[in-house]
């Protein structure tokens, strides 16, 4: 699956965006989905997952209460909604599939990644 990543950009504190994730190639609902980041110095660290029909899902700490992650398997896209963005949020932000039927939070989780979009949030 191939998957390419959109929506990042500059953002006041404050402020929200919508990142969008679409695949192509294999079949999209069979894969349970993931939105990382990485800032720079930092390693890549997993804020959200979603199952295949998106019933299940997982944030990190750092960004619960504040951003969102939903799919549509019809649109095969897989959404990440940032809401009361912060300065530290700034990072590039990587979609990620996973072929195994459980949410994955590592990085050796995923299968496939798309290419990172990024984020930057001015204070």
């Amino acid at each position: 699956v191939q998957l390419q990543a959109s929506g990042g950009g500059l953002v006041q504190a404050g402020g929200s965006l919508r990142l969008s994730c679409v695949a192509s190639g294999r079949t999209f609902s069979s894969y349970y989905m993931g939105w990382f980041r990485q800032a720079p110095g930092l390693e890549r660290e997993c804020l959200a997952a979603i199952s295949r029909g998106g019933s299940n899902t997982y944030y990190a700490d750092s960004v619960k209460g504040r951003f969102t992650i939903s799919r549509d398997n019809a649109k095969n896209t897989v959404y990440l909604q940032m809401n009361s963005l912060k300065p530290e949020d700034t990072a590039v932000y990587y979609c990620a599939a996973r072929g195994y039927s459980s949410l994955g939070i590592r990085t050796s989780d995923y299968d496939y990644w798309g290419q990172g979009t990024l984020v930057t949030v001015s204070s």
